[in-house]
């Protein structure tokens, strides 16, 4: 088993709506990958939602849009401050390149995922897509609110993952 090293790992995120899109950070709080013979075989972790950063604005638009991301609009980090990610399933599809299925919990809604992983002996990344919709994200989603027109966001955000062990 290897730890992560939080200080040396990141986290990005990106939500996008018609015409833009935001970005930022987010700090891992731990994580572990399980390794046999070299080989990926498990890993779990933790993010703190509280951590929540933009970092595609600045001043009082910054702040206005953190407090938003962290209120009950979205992922409600004062009742919800960890997002936790458990392997269930690794299968190696080439050397260092997994297809990994997780169990993903965000705002205390687990639902599976599918994603490839990219990992050797120091390091580990991917790219998570992931579907606000089902985690009762819901604020200005179509799947919820007819009406919106111009003015929804997307379900889809993306998170990138550097894990540096």
């Amino acid at each position: 088993m290897k730890t992560v090293n939080t200080n040396k790992s990141t986290v990005t995120w990106t939500g996008k709506k018609l015409g833009g899109s935001h970005n930022g950070t987010i700090k891992l709080k731990s994580g572990d990958l399980q390794f046999n013979d070299s080989k990926v075989t498990g890993g779990n972790f933790t993010i703190d939602m509280t951590t929540i950063d933009v970092t595609d604005l600045t001043g009082e638009n910054k702040t206005k849009l953190e407090g938003h991301l962290k209120s009950d609009d979205f992922f409600a980090t004062s009742t919800h401050e960890e997002a936790t990610l458990v392997f269930t399933n690794v299968k190696e599809k080439s050397p260092q390149v997994y297809e990994v299925t997780g169990d993903l919990t965000i705002k205390g809604i687990t639902n599976p995922i599918t994603f490839d992983l990219q990992a050797n002996d120091s390091s580990a990344t991917t790219q998570l897509n992931i579907d606000r919709s089902k985690y009762d994200v819901k604020y200005g989603s179509k799947s919820f609110f007819k009406g919106l027109g111009d003015n929804f966001i997307y379900d889809n955000f993306e998170v990138d993952v550097k894990l540096v062990y």
